[in-house]
């Protein structure tokens, strides 16, 4: 009886699957292309100029160094994992076409401040000018580790090792400028609190709050830098790219037998890496956000966010806290 029933049961699954799998494909053909809108730039929009992206061996990362390199601007991939941006690199290089731009791979681990800080040695020994850092490699609800500074993984890659990243370039940024900062976060965001009193989740740890304590964190952050870089010459603007199919959601466990329709919703649902990527290219070449900063974008339009996110009195208390936490004060 138990066995039939169960073979009962996957079947009625099947079915609603292949039934809704109909349903989704139809819904995504016919409603999805509608909805993003996939940005063109002028094939050498982007020559002459340098611009690091954090994570871009893979998902969003990828696909906006990718773009970047077609508009022929030379991209430095910084990334944890040096023989996947191996990989990455000439897949990018394949597909940009005859003039395309040039690609840098440097190693960065985000999660180790001494990585940071060597990175960033290289970068301002070797590159006489930055034009744009995007900031947008990120851990997404891993089990509870700590980086070899000892900081909860999640806030410190997300945050902290952007924080430094970020501050160690402003001087490069500066002299480049007009330049511009642009910082991946997350809708997420809406379920973070900055709990100053265990910022590394030592007393209590839920990988989806850390994680959105870390997008949360990075608004914050992009509030209070856009405060600081007021009359510089240098942007810095947030994006929440939406639900994209990328290798994040790698610690999420899925039951062997619900992949299927996890892979089809998602195919039908999420954005795709590139069509993910299109505020941070948008924020990187478009015209229209010069001397834009402080914002958050979505979709490629400035996104209202909850009073949390630009809340003055927290976000310089988070930029004076995460400057003791990495070392920063003079």
């Amino acid at each position: 009886g138990g066995i039939s029933l169960l073979l009962m049961s996957t079947a009625v699954i099947l079915a609603a699957v292949l039934g809704g799998g109909v349903l989704l494909v139809a819904r995504r053909v016919f409603s999805r292309r509608s909805s993003v809108q996939v940005l063109r730039f002028c094939s050498s929009m982007m020559r002459g100029k340098t611009v690091i992206v954090t994570g871009a061996n893979s998902g969003i990362g990828k696909a906006t160094a990718a773009e970047l390199v077609r508009l022929q601007a030379r991209v430095i991939m910084a990334c944890r994992d040096r023989q996947r941006a191996e990989e990455a690199a000439q897949e990018i290089r394949q597909e940009a076409g005859p003039e395309h731009g040039e690609v840098v791979i440097k190693h960065l681990d985000l999660a180790s401040l001494k990585s940071v800080h060597n990175f960033c040695e290289e970068i301002i020994k070797e590159e006489p000018r930055l034009d744009v850092l995007i900031n947008n490699a990120g851990i997404y609800q891993c089990p509870y580790t700590k980086t070899e500074d000892g900081f909860e993984m999640q806030f410190g890659v997300n945050h902290l090792g952007h924080f430094l990243l970020t501050n160690l370039l402003l001087d490069l940024l500066t002299k480049s400028a007009p330049s511009r900062i642009i910082v991946v976060s997350s809708k997420l965001y809406k379920y973070g609190e900055i709990n100053f009193d265990d910022l590394s989740s030592e007393q209590s740890y839920n990988k989806s709050f850390a994680y959105s304590r870390s997008k949360l964190a990075n608004l914050l952050f992009t509030h209070e830098l856009a405060k600081r870089l007021e009359e510089t010459g240098v942007t810095v603007n947030a994006l929440t790219p939406g639900i994209v199919r990328t290798n994040l959601g790698r610690h999420i466990n899925i039951p062997f037998l619900a992949k299927p329709l996890f892979n089809l919703v998602s195919w039908a649902f999420f954005k795709s890496p590139l069509e993910g990527a299109q505020s941070s290219i948008y924020l990187a070449c478009s015209p229209d956000v010069e001397g834009v900063s402080g914002k958050c974008f979505a979709n490629c339009k400035e996104e209202e966010l909850l009073p949390k996110a630009s809340d003055d009195a927290v976000a310089r208390k988070l930029w004076d806290i995460s400057e003791i936490m990495v070392g920063l004060t003079k």
